[in-house]
């Protein structure tokens, strides 16, 4: 019995040799970052400069941010170049010339883009961004012409029927600048055409307070509308109707190659992906031929 629990817990010099070589590997492991503590410094972080230098990159980000306080300022010239000006339709360059920043002449931009203009020469003080001081500079060189000062709005009682209206013409519509202007002519040609007014509403930024505003200057005449020939239409051609989504297109290109033409409204009630609400606002777009 002892000899075999002798056999049993016995070591050759072999298993000894490598019961010492692990020890060793295990005491490196276990001392390593002690030793590397030892040899090796960290770099204390100096939280005072840090938070000095947060601070002045947050001020410079704030000045970048809001040009009227001095912000935006760094790239108005420092000699401008002073000329007889009318502020109407005066390129973003030129505004520059006379002095003011990028900023500055970007927020006339955007005012001119959403249908304003400027009658006298004090609506030019009353631009948002404009100090006392660019005011006085610019004063006596703005030179408005005698025909700016009538508004080219329509009048009480004038309506602009939308489907013939060139953008030019839409500016006319009040609250209506060239910006609206190229997005409604966008939309009825995505449309075809106009068939109810209430379809204004479905333009991106055109609201209902601004839908209000214009629906009495505006009327429709359906007959300008290009129908769409749903049995010769290609997928491509019908993927820009605003009212139908690719799937929807898809399953409509697809009926048609499995079961034939269309004859009427009745076959496209077959097709599952087509609701109610999206049939009554394509029919009096569709003809079957």
């Amino acid at each position: 019995m002892k000899a075999r629990i002798k056999n049993y817990l016995s070591v050759t010099k072999k298993e000894w040799n490598g019961m010492i070589v692990l020890v060793i590997l295990i005491a490196l492991v276990l001392a390593a970052p002690y030793v590397y503590q030892v040899f090796r410094k960290d770099t204390t972080i100096n939280f005072k400069d840090f938070d000095k230098a947060a601070e002045q990159l947050s001020k410079a980000g704030l000045q970048k941010s809001y040009p009227g306080n001095k912000a935006g300022e760094d790239d108005k010239l420092a000699n401008p170049i002073m000329f007889a000006f009318n502020p109407n339709g005066l390129t973003v360059a030129q505004w520059k010339q006379l002095g003011l920043s990028e900023y500055q002449a970007n927020i006339i931009k955007h005012f001119e883009a959403k249908g304003g203009r400027f009658y006298g020469k004090d609506d030019v003080k009353k631009i948002y961004g404009i100090t006392a001081d660019d005011y006085k500079r610019l004063e006596p060189y703005i030179n408005i012409l005698q025909s700016d000062n009538v508004s080219k709005k329509v009048k009480p009682g004038q309506v602009i029927e939308l489907n013939s209206a060139d953008s030019a013409k839409l500016t006319e519509l009040n609250g209506i600048g060239p910006s609206f202007a190229l997005r409604i002519i966008s939309y009825r040609g995505r449309l075809g055409g106009f068939y109810y007014k209430e379809q204004l509403k479905e333009i991106y930024g055109l609201d209902s307070l601004k839908y209000a505003a214009i629906k009495d200057q505006v009327s429709i005449d359906p007959a300008r509308v290009k129908k769409i020939a749903i049995n010769a239409i290609s997928f491509e051609q019908l993927r820009i109707f605003p009212y139908l989504g690719y799937k929807q297109v898809n399953a409509i290109i697809q009926y048609r190659v499995q079961h034939g033409n269309y004859a009427s409204m009745a076959d496209m009630k077959n097709i599952a992906i087509l609701d109610d609400g999206i049939l009554r606002k394509i029919e009096p777009y569709l003809i079957f031929k």
